[in-house]
């Protein structure tokens, strides 16, 4: 894909409009139904030009380890088979991380501007059956919860809660159903944002019926809220969408190599208290 447009929507989330290369139509790409449709993004660490396109195999089997490209992945928030054209929202804190300092530099059509990427995966759309439905994230699930609610019919209904740094990161969120938002304003960085989120989904006055819910975001405040909506909420397990996108003081490799024992641990605190 190459970057043809780039938006800033807040001061710490860019939009970036991709194509095929040169500009090329990606009217053929193959887009899910999901509203949490992702793609893994591959990018060439600061100053290393590997060329394009490029082997990424050669690459490992030729270069030293910190050469290699590495993976971030997004969320799509838009893809138009008319226009060939995808939109992908960056969260960016300053220099901090690869793909967030890459958003905020990149120059449409610029030397940085042509990336690989893989996908697309996904898993989560919205039960159109449902009675509500229960949104949350951070700034990292903002684009799928925003495509969620964009999904919603009229009649239907949702909470949302949603972390930013403050009230100059809210976006609008549009969608046809009743939705009552709530954002929570606190640094990503601080372990205060968990608190905060857990403390307001804690306190939310949910409608009886069946409630769906969608659960993204840092690992320590998500299995938190995991536990909570099993538990205390009675939730079943096959109505709730919930991961960590990523750990506190963790980048996305170390994320990537510890999940499955973030995993067990989650499963195994699900066995202890259903027991």
């Amino acid at each position: 894909m190459q970057v043809v447009a780039r938006e800033w929507l807040t001061p710490h989330l860019v939009r970036l409009t991709f194509t095929g290369p040169d500009g090329g139509s990606l009217a053929d790409f193959p887009m899910n139904d999901f509203t949490d449709a992702y793609v893994k993004v591959e990018l060439a660490p600061v100053g290393v030009d590997l060329g394009f396109p490029y082997d990424g195999e050669e690459v490992r089997a030729t270069r030293p380890p910190h050469e290699w490209p590495v993976l971030r992945t997004y969320t799509i928030r838009t893809f138009d088979a008319a226009t060939g054209k995808v939109t992908m929202d960056f969260v960016v804190h300053g220099d901090e991380g690869i793909a967030g300092p890459w958003a905020r530099d990149v120059e449409p059509f610029g030397p940085t501007s042509r990336v690989l990427v893989r996908g697309p995966g996904g898993a989560y759309a919205p039960d159109l059956d449902a009675d509500h439905h229960l949104l949350v994230g951070d700034a990292s699930a903002l684009p799928a919860i925003a495509n969620a609610l964009e999904r919603l019919p009229v009649g239907a209904s949702a909470d949302v809660v949603i972390a930013v740094e403050d009230s100059g990161d809210e976006i609008p969120l549009v969608s046809d159903a009743d939705v009552r938002v709530r954002w929570v304003h606190a640094a990503c960085a601080d372990t205060s944002v968990g608190e905060a989120v857990v403390a307001v989904v804690r306190g939310l006055e949910l409608p009886d019926g069946e409630l769906q819910a969608f659960v993204h975001g840092e690992a320590g405040w998500v299995k938190a809220l995991r536990s909570h909506l099993r538990f205390d909420r009675a939730i079943e397990r096959e109505r709730l969408s919930i991961s960590g996108y990523w750990r506190l003081g963790a980048n996305d490799e170390q994320w990537r190599d510890g999940k499955r024992e973030w995993n067990a641990s989650v499963e195994a605190e699900e066995q202890r208290r259903a027991s």
